[in-house]
C-alpha cells in the first residue's frame, strides 16, 4: 500500500499554495509537478486522475507534487483565467525542484493546459523539463502551446468535454502522437488502471 501523502504550504504569487507530496520508496529519481482540472468546475489536487498520476510517478521513483490552484482548498487568491494558474505552477516548480534531478510536468484537462504552458515558459528560460504528461488536455478551450516531441498525450475517444478532434487538430501540426483509449470519456471512469499502465509505459521509454 502506498504511503499517505504529506501536506504542506508554500509561498505563491497570490499567497499561500497548498501542496501534497507523494514520495517514492527510497531516493527520488526526479520531481513531478502535477496540475489539476478546472477550479470553477470542481477541480482540485485530489481529483482521481491527478492522484493516479501522482501514485504512478511515485511508483517509478519520482517525488510527485500536487497542488491546489489559487482559490482552491487552502490556497489563497482567486481564479485568474489560466494566467495566474500558470504562475502558481511555476512557483511550485521553483519551490520543489531539485537542480540535481530531472523535472516532469503533468496535468489533466485544464491542468494539462497549465502544465504545457509552464513547460513552454521553463524552456524559454533555458530550464526545460525532461518529461511532460498530458491527460485529456483542454485543447478546445485554452490556447495550447507546442510541447516537446516526447510529450505523452492520452485522450479518451468518447470525451464529451474536450473532443478528441480538438486534441488531434492541435497535435497534428507537431507530428505529436496521441494515445487514444477507445470508448473512454473525459473523466476516465473505471479506467484509472488502464491510465496508470499507459503512463508507466510512457515513463519507461
Amino acid at each position: 500500500m502506498a504511503a499517505p501523502s504529506t501536506h504542506a504550504d508554500l509561498a505563491g504569487p497570490a499567497g499561500r499554495i497548498e501542496v501534497a507530496i507523494d514520495a517514492p520508496d527510497g531516493v527520488a529519481l526526479g520531481v513531478a509537478v502535477l496540475c489539476h482540472p478546472h477550479p470553477l468546475h470542481g477541480g482540485t489536487m485530489d481529483n482521481k486522475v491527478i492522484q493516479t498520476l501522482a501514485r504512478t510517478f511515485a511508483q517509478v521513483g519520482w517525488r510527485a507534487v500536487r497542488f491546489n490552484f489559487r482559490g482552491v482548498g487552502a490556497s489563497q487568491g482567486q481564479w485568474d483565467h489560466g494566467v495566474g494558474e500558470v504562475d502558481d505552477a511555476l512557483a511550485v516548480v521553483a519551490a520543489q525542484r531539485d537542480p540535481a534531478l530531472p523535472l516532469a510536468l503533468g496535468g489533466f484537462s485544464f491542468g494539462g493546459y497549465v502544465a504545457a504552458r509552464a513547460a513552454e515558459k521553463l524552456a524559454a528560460a533555458d530550464t526545460p523539463v525532461q518529461r511532460v504528461v498530458l491527460v485529456a488536455p483542454a485543447t478546445s478551450t485554452f490556447p495550447m502551446p507546442v510541447v516537446p516531441v516526447d510529450t505523452l498525450v492520452i485522450h479518451g475517444e468518447a470525451d464529451d468535454v474536450v473532443p478528441l478532434r480538438a486534441t488531434l487538430d492541435w497535435a497534428r501540426p507537431q507530428g505529436l502522437p496521441v494515445v487514444v483509449l477507445p470508448g473512454v470519456g473525459h473523466f476516465f471512469h473505471g479506467q484509472l488502471t488502464r491510465l496508470r499502465e499507459l503512463v508507466l509505459r510512457g515513463l519507461s521509454r
